[in-house]
């Protein structure tokens, strides 16, 4: 497989195209408009549909209706916009229809800035929109894995029925590298043929019975159908859980990243080894299911877990319920669209290690 120099928001647009996109819809807003622009020229001229929606809430419902007939479908915005589609996510959620939502985050609370961000990580693995629901969540930190995840949201989005997220910051938008693009879906297809909508037929064929609905009002009706999807959720926890586990093993400090800054953190974990110090890096792939207990496993005996986020520490919660307390942790962070470089996060990786030596000598000492 060859491989072609692309922008990542260009490059998450062809892959959804190559597994199989037959629907998109959206509405601009930087720094993901390169995924719409690529869509409207690449759509239609392969016969596929393609609507420049005139809101995000038109295009995330456009997304529920193509959704609900089995098709292929994908939205894409960012933050602010984002949160306008947070209604339907949990309607889509609730009905158990599939599509696929890429957020591409910028700087916030509010408008912000157009500058990258990680400041949407509550937003889309606790839930934006109301009740009890959880929406699949995948966090690239190169933009040949976002490829990769791109296809894997439609699959996981259409196998459980739910609603998928990749999760990226402007930085893996807007950068280029080289990506070695599939030509065709790397994953299965799946049979939706006992669900989806097939509308009226022809003739004197009668009205397709089956129903999506989120309103389910007596009888208990929504609790039991909340039970029914925690079950689900269940069976996503436990197959789906991704994540990267570098250097972790003889490691006395771990750092805990996810996307671009966890690629900025591994460089600064290697400079820190060939001066002795032994740092790891744990990187979660999937932020819901965020893997839990595959980082309680790994932060058992070392001396700290180092969060590193491009926000205010909003997954340093996550990181916390992992370690119940197994070991220490520390925050490092930037926000407002401020950029965290490899020699900040080396340099906090020196402060920490002194510390822990510090420590050392003082037992020894006593």
């Amino acid at each position: 497989m060859s491989k072609v120099l692309m922008k990542g928001n260009e490059a998450i647009a062809q892959a959804a195209i190559n597994a199989g996109c037959m629907c998109y819809f959206g509405y601009p807003i930087t720094p993901q408009n390169e995924i719409g622009e690529y869509m409207s020229s690449k759509m239609i001229e392969m016969g596929r549909t393609y609507i420049s929606a005139e809101s995000e809430l038109a295009a995330v419902n456009m997304l529920i209706g193509a959704g609900s007939t089995g098709t292929l479908a994908m939205t894409s915005s960012s933050s602010c916009a984002i949160a306008l589609m947070q209604e339907g996510i949990s309607s889509m959620a609730t009905a158990e229809i599939p599509g696929v939502i890429v957020s591409v985050m910028r700087a916030g609370p509010g408008l912000g800035d157009i500058t990258p961000s990680q400041a949407d990580y509550t937003q889309s693995v606790k839930g934006g929109g109301n009740g009890d629901y959880r929406t699949i969540v995948l966090a690239p930190s190169t933009i040949n894995e976002a490829v990769i995840l791109t296809q894997k949201a439609f699959y996981l989005s259409m196998k459980y029925r739910n609603p998928a997220m990749l999760l990226a910051d402007g930085i893996l938008g807007q950068m280029m590298e080289p990506v070695e693009m599939p030509e065709g879906n790397a994953f299965e297809n799946v049979d939706t043929s006992s669900w989806a909508l097939e509308g009226t037929g022809d003739g004197d064929k009668t009205r397709d019975g089956r129903s999506l609905m989120s309103l389910h009002m007596g009888d208990n009706i929504l609790e039991r159908l909340n039970h029914r999807i925690f079950k689900k959720y269940a069976q996503i926890e436990q197959n789906e859980t991704m994540f990267e586990n570098y250097l972790c093993d003889d490691a006395d400090i771990i750092i805990a990243a996810f996307g671009t800054v966890a690629r900025v953190a591994k460089s600064a974990v290697n400079s820190a080894r060939e001066k002795g110090i032994k740092v790891g890096l744990f990187r979660p792939i999937t932020l819901w299911p965020f893997p839990y207990d595959e980082l309680n496993k790994c932060a058992k005996g070392k001396k700290y877990v180092l969060d590193i986020e491009l926000n205010m520490g909003q997954m340093l919660q996550d990181v916390k319920v992992a370690l119940d307390g197994c070991t220490k942790t520390e925050f490092f962070g930037k926000t407002g669209g401020a950029i965290i470089n490899s020699l900040e996060i080396y340099n906090k990786i020196i402060e920490l290690s002194k510390e822990g030596q510090y420590e050392r000598n003082t037992a020894k000492s006593i």
